[in-house]
């Protein structure tokens, strides 16, 4: 029985920078990719406006190409830190600018004859309004000489997701991979190829849902935050359902408002605990559904042993957060003590699911047409787990 070859250090490296830069750009909003390159060594054409770029081909071609990347020698290659980078994230290889550019290119040759791809930015610079701007012609001369393909390819996204002089924000991005020009093709047509891939990417509309779209806007106002607010603060109070519901439901509509989202429902679950204690402290006994007393005995255990400090249990237990702050009034815990300690149990819970939603909104951030049934799934989910919680402790 044959055995396996094993890969060879070039091939490894680009299965290992493929897998990054996908997991990197899967996690700031999805990449996508449209097309196959040719199966042998070819000259790849792709329109730039950020340093993004590089992350989104190295992601979404194939890493049996072993891509290389041509990278301007002046700026990537200036200092060891940058050379090392370059090098070892990118497959770099110097492109000088200032002279001598086309020897730098020539030398690319045995690599695509071999069967690899190099890749290089034709317009020299990255772009700072969309368009596509004029391109050299040392990609073209290189694959003249090498005898391969010249493949456009257009990239859409990058520039939201790290604009040029600006900071990293969620995007998806996309890359579609044109049909190989043929050897007589000029710069001219190469960009023209380019350009309409480029264009074509970047107007194709996503796929979303209505239901995502109508709880995003609402997520992202402050009627969101009010209703974070006031969703956990009923919660510590009476109400059943916990904000972290809620958190699954608006984080994965639209993960850039999960921080305030987690810290409104963090300060209303403080001041509903707060409250409950308060008026359990007074004799008012609130509602508490889908509790028991079982719940309520475990829970005057633990008070009695660790006062206040017993809320740090929570988070685990299933316990709700309701029956510690009503009881923790009947024990005459200190509202000082109380306060302190709920909010690091209740903040530890809170902010953590509200983060591994976010992550999880950016993770499906292509899927979002199934939105509706992700909301579907969580609501069978969150009731499943919830009966299961009540009849543990019945």
């Amino acid at each position: 029985m044959g055995q396996t070859p094993a890969l060879s250090p070039s091939r490894l490296g680009a299965v290992l920078r493929r897998a990054l830069w996908w997991v990197v750009l899967t996690v700031t909003g999805g990449v996508r990719r449209h097309g196959q390159l040719p199966p042998r060594g070819c000259v790849v054409v792709a329109n730039h406006s950020s340093h993004a770029d590089t992350a989104a081909l190295l992601a979404a071609l194939d890493a049996r190409h072993r891509p290389a990347i041509g990278a301007a020698a002046d700026y990537w290659f200036a200092s060891p830190w940058r050379r090392r980078v370059c090098r070892v994230l990118a497959a770099g290889f110097p492109v000088r600018r200032t002279g001598g550019g086309m020897d730098d290119l020539l030398s690319m040759a045995d690599g695509l004859q071999a069967g690899r791809a190099v890749v290089l930015f034709p317009e020299g610079t990255r772009g700072a309004d969309g368009a596509v701007g004029a391109f050299h012609r040392g990609a073209l001369v290189l694959a003249e000489r090498a005898g391969v393909p010249v493949v456009p390819v257009g990239i859409a996204g990058t520039d939201r997701l790290l604009p040029k002089h600006g900071r990293l924000r969620s995007s998806l991005v996309r890359v579609r991979i044109g049909e190989p020009l043929p050897p007589s093709a000029t710069p001219e047509d190469a960009r023209a190829a380019v350009a309409a891939l480029h264009a074509r990417t970047a107007s194709e509309p996503l796929p979303d849902s209505p239901v995502r779209r109508r709880v995003a806007a609402v997520a992202a106002s402050r009627r969101g935050l009010l209703l974070a607010f006031a969703w956990a603060c009923a919660e510590a109070l009476s109400w059943p359902l916990m904000p972290e519901l809620l958190l699954g439901v608006a984080c994965v509509a639209v993960p850039r408002a999960a921080l305030r989202l987690s810290f409104a429902a963090l300060a209303g679950s403080l001041a509903g605990g707060l409250l409950a204690l308060q008026l359990a402290n007074t004799g008012l006994q609130l509602p508490t559904p889908l509790t028991t007393d079982r719940m309520r005995a475990e829970v005057r255990h633990e008070l009695a042993v660790e006062s206040a400090s017993a809320v740090r249990h929570q988070p685990w237990n299933g316990i709700p957060f309701k029956v510690y702050a009503a009881e923790a009034g009947r024990a005459d815990v200190p509202a000082t003590n109380w306060l302190a300690e709920s909010a690091q149990a209740r903040g530890a819970r809170t902010l953590t699911v509200g983060a591994a939603f976010a992550v999880l909104g950016l993770l499906l951030r292509r899927f979002r047409r199934h939105y509706g049934a992700y909301v579907a799934l969580l609501g069978a989910g969150f009731a499943a787990g919830l009966s299961l919680i009540v009849a543990g402790w019945s």
